[in-house]
């Protein structure tokens, strides 16, 4: 049954995973805006205890679980801690993740399973503990997948991890037609350019020159912000976007339309470099 307000999420459980900071602080934020119990799944105890302080100062029931995502065993006691906690899980943010530029030849044999472990296996993993519990609570649910926009371009440096975004982005999809029956739908997410804790220092440290060659970069000039993350999460899983399911979405300000042009300093649009 829908809500009076489509976008009021309350009485809704969602789990982050790497919620601590970055693009999962952000989702959980916007998530207990709208209304949402949140629980936080990290590595890092300090921030994730500091989020949850935040939101329970919303009003937000939540929670913080230490999971090391690349550990199965960690992985389902996460779920069943949610499923004891709050008796129900509707949302899904497999946004755990990352990588180091390294080139592919030089990448050791470890580094190559670490990064397949962290950025695809870890989001089966969780949600195949997750989802029997979407479908036991016969409310449907929604499964979102933050991918990367690596996963839809070439990534020099980024072979492996821009291999499993793209494999996400593919799970995604087979999830959306597999767990339609039970009502859960499941997108994945491309960002790209978002202000976040693991880009800031290389921000800092840019030239002027070079910050203003990257807003050009951005069609709508700007850098986005985990809040901005976090609104198009809060709309994919809410009742306002109750009949879309298995989307590919770049949240990049149009970085991945423009697909090789860019903005020339006299504001002139220019294909590829020299143009």
């Amino acid at each position: 049954m829908h809500s009076v307000n489509p976008m009021d999420l309350s009485g809704r459980v969602a789990l982050v995973t790497g919620g601590a900071g970055g693009l999962g602080k952000g989702s959980a934020l916007t998530l207990a805006q709208f209304g949402a119990d949140i629980a936080v799944a990290d590595r890092n105890t300090e921030a994730g205890n500091a989020l949850v302080a935040e939101l329970r100062d919303m009003g937000r029931k939540a929670f913080f679980i230490d999971t090391d995502m690349m550990d199965i065993a960690q992985v389902r006691a996460m779920v069943s801690s949610v499923n004891e906690r709050f008796e129900r899980l509707d949302i899904l943010i497999n946004n755990v993740g990352g990588g180091r530029p390294v080139a592919f030849l030089e990448q050791s044999a470890n580094s190559i399973d670490r990064h397949i472990s962290l950025n695809l296996l870890s989001a089966l993993h969780t949600t195949q503990a997750a989802v029997p519990a979407m479908i036991e609570g016969r409310r449907g649910g929604v499964i979102i997948n933050v991918a990367s926009t690596e996963a839809l371009r070439a990534a020099p440096g980024y072979a492996v991890y821009a291999a499993c975004k793209a494999a996400l982005v593919s799970f995604t999809r087979t999830m959306a037609l597999e767990l339609a029956e039970h009502n859960i739908r499941s997108h994945a997410l491309a960002p790209d350019m978002l202000e976040t804790e693991g880009l800031t220092p290389l921000l800092n440290a840019a030239l002027e020159a070079e910050k203003a060659a990257r807003d050009r970069y951005i069609p709508l000039g700007h850098m986005g912000t985990p809040g901005d993350f976090g609104n198009l999460v809060a709309f994919l899983v809410s009742d306002m976007a109750g009949y879309l399911n298995g989307l590919t979405v770049p949240v990049d300000a149009g970085a991945t339309a423009a697909s090789g042009w860019y903005r020339a300093p006299d504001g002139r649009w220019c294909l590829y470099h020299g143009s």
